[in-house]
C-alpha cells in the first residue's frame, strides 16, 4: 500500500495482492518506522455513507464504505475519491485507487501492480 499527502489531499494506492487481502479480512495496515517512533496508515471498511479520514497521533485511517468496498474489490473500477469535510469550511480530498504498472522507468518492484490501460495503444 502506497501513501501520497500533498496540501489538503491524501491518496492510497493498493496492488492486487493488497485488494484481495481488504477485500477478504476488511482491513489492511502499514508502517514506516523512524528513529522516535512509527507512522502508521490504515484502510478499513466501515458503516459510514462516504470515505473518510481520521489523524490519531501518527496514525491515518481511511475509512472505506463497505458497500463501496464490494464494488472497488470485485470490478475493474480503479477507485473511489471524496471531499470530506474536515470542518470551518476545510475538505480534505480522499482518493483510493488500484495501482497501477508506471509507464516510464521506475526502481520500485511493480510484480503487484495491474497493468496499466495506457501500456496499450
Amino acid at each position: 500500500m502506497k501513501i501520497r499527502i500533498k496540501g489538503d489531499s491524501i491518496r492510497f494506492r493498493l496492488g492486487k495482492s493488497e485488494v484481495e487481502r481488504f477485500a477478504q479480512t476488511g482491513k489492511l495496515e502499514e508502517k514506516t518506522r523512524f528513529l522516535n517512533g512509527d507512522f502508521t496508515y490504515i484502510l478499513e471498511k466501515n458503516q459510514d455513507s462516504e470515505l473518510t479520514a481520521k489523524l490519531n497521533g501518527q496514525v491515518i485511517t481511511l475509512g472505506m464504505p463497505e458497500e463501496i468496498a464490494a464494488e472497488w474489490t470485485s470490478t475493474e473500477r480503479i477507485g473511489f475519491q471524496n471531499e470530506y469535510q474536515t470542518g470551518a469550511g476545510n475538505s480534505l480530498f480522499i482518493l483510493i485507487e488500484k495501482d497501477f504498472v508506471c509507464l516510464d522507468n521506475t526502481f520500485e518492484d511493480q510484480s503487484d501492480n495491474y497493468p496499466n490501460p495506457n501500456a496499450h495503444c
